[in-house]
């Protein structure tokens, strides 16, 4: 299953684990590990070179907010509308079916995300759920409106925004498109299952270590919104608390040929549940 959009992975320090691109390679889909020129070496030892892109700056100390901005960028002269963009610890994507999760050896999956989100004028995220948070106990839509979008990212190039601080970068992105009225759609019937922050070396633990329990993290959010964010302490350290109530009102937007893209049937993309035995 071909992707109509290329997908980007920020990775540093993890030329060793590179979770997401083994992930990706046992789906069959192409990708692009972007790094640091002092890093490309190490990379290319395990990553076939046509899938390394060298970033023109290193170790600027401000998280992976240089690189991502540079993908933006790179995307857009690639001549694409959208451009995928990853962590580099998901370990593998899973589909619910029936509140059951299986996990996913195809690209199907991200490109139903493609084909949904083009049936639309006006989404500037989407991307699909951590696995943790879909509990098979509980009944779940397919996807969910107008929230964060982090980790696996679908970006709109047109966009006015772009990452921006040290930290959070992910939710202050999804609420500056909010607030101007564009929507986001975090899916549900597909999830990544990412590894836990800072439990592989490498990526962003400096900045994670920096910081008092994440203190930094969520009062610098709150500081960007004031409005609809706030600090709060859970399970043992600082966390940030968003409030998405106002962005309920976003709607989606249908593209001039909706009604001809779009047909009253069952697309399974190819996909089939298969009982693998061990």
């Amino acid at each position: 299953m071909n992707l109509k959009y290329p997908i980007y992975i920020p990775s540093k320090g993890r030329h060793e684990s590179r979770l997401t691109i083994k992930a990706l390679n046992n789906m069959g889909v192409d990708y692009r590990v972007v790094v640091e020129p002092q890093e490309f070496e190490q990379y290319s030892k395990h990553i076939d070179n046509k899938n390394l892109l060298t970033l023109p700056f290193s170790n600027l100390e401000q998280g992976s907010i240089p690189a991502r901005n540079w993908i933006f960028e790179h995307s857009k002269k690639q001549g694409y509308k959208r451009h995928w963009i990853m962590d580099d610890n998901i370990e593998q994507f899973n589909r619910l079916n029936n509140n059951f999760q299986v996990k996913c050896n195809t690209g199907a999956i991200f490109r139903c995300v493609e084909d949904f989100v083009d049936r639309y004028k006006n989404i500037a995220l989407a991307g699909l759920e951590y696995d943790f948070f879909v509990k098979s106990r509980c009944k779940w839509n397919p996807y969910r409106m107008n929230t964060r979008i982090y980790s696996c990212t679908l970006i709109d190039n047109s966009i006015p925004h772009r990452w921006r601080g040290k930290y959070n970068e992910d939710t202050d992105l999804s609420i500056r498109v909010l607030k101007d009225g564009y929507c986001t759609v975090l899916f549900l019937a597909f999830l990544q299952q990412k590894s836990q922050t800072q439990k592989i070396k490498g990526g962003n633990e400096k900045i994670y270590n920096e910081t008092n329990q994440r203190k930094e993290f969520a009062e610098s959010l709150a500081k960007q919104h004031p409005d609809v964010a706030k600090v709060v302490w859970r399970f043992g350290r600082w966390h940030h608390q968003v409030n998405y109530k106002p962005f309920k009102k976003n709607k989606l937007i249908r593209v001039d040929n909706y009604d001809d893209i779009v047909k009253d049937r069952v697309n399974e993309y190819g996909m089939k549940l298969i009982t693998i035995n061990k």
